[in-house]
């Protein structure tokens, strides 16, 4: 089983979400999906996926992903990623910035009578929106104060 899922997996990496073969949406994905999101807009169903991937192929039209790292085991696969791409198009309500991105996350999926049930999927969105000039980079002011003598005390 672990194979077999495995196998469905990078099918759907490859296929879907990097030749953008959506017409296997509905072949590789059950109509009960439910994707956990880290960003509360979380994916339901095929046509679910579908809009997702069509949200994030029109903000990079070149958007690649490589798998870093692949583990299955009945009926869980569980695989780390990094994907990289050139903003293009509108994403987010955020206008295309010509830059080119990376993004690591990781996917838990449960996969069950030949297709994706659940995912659960954990990736650096505050990463990308910092790498388009979304929001403001994050700063530890107590370590720099500390650098420079300056006790916060």
């Amino acid at each position: 089983m672990s194979v077999t899922n495995k196998a469905l997996m990078l099918r759907y990496i490859e296929e879907v979400l990097n030749r953008g073969n959506t017409t296997l949406i509905d072949e590789l994905v059950a109509l009960s999906f439910i994707g956990h999101d880290p960003t509360g807009s979380d994916i339901y169903g095929p046509e679910g996926v579908r809009q997702r991937h069509a949200m994030y192929r029109t903000g990079f039209p070149d958007l690649l992903y490589t798998v870093e790292a692949m583990v299955a085991e009945n009926d869980t696969v569980v695989w780390r990623w990094t994907a990289h791409g050139t903003h293009k198009g509108e994403i987010m309500d955020i206008a295309p910035t010509r830059k080119q991105v990376t993004v690591v996350g990781t996917m838990t999926c449960h996969i069950a009578e030949g297709k994706l049930q659940e995912a659960w999927i954990d990736w650096d969105a505050l990463g990308l929106l910092q790498q388009l000039g979304a929001t403001p980079r994050i700063r530890n002011s107590t370590r720099n104060r500390y650098r420079r003598g300056k006790s916060t005390t």
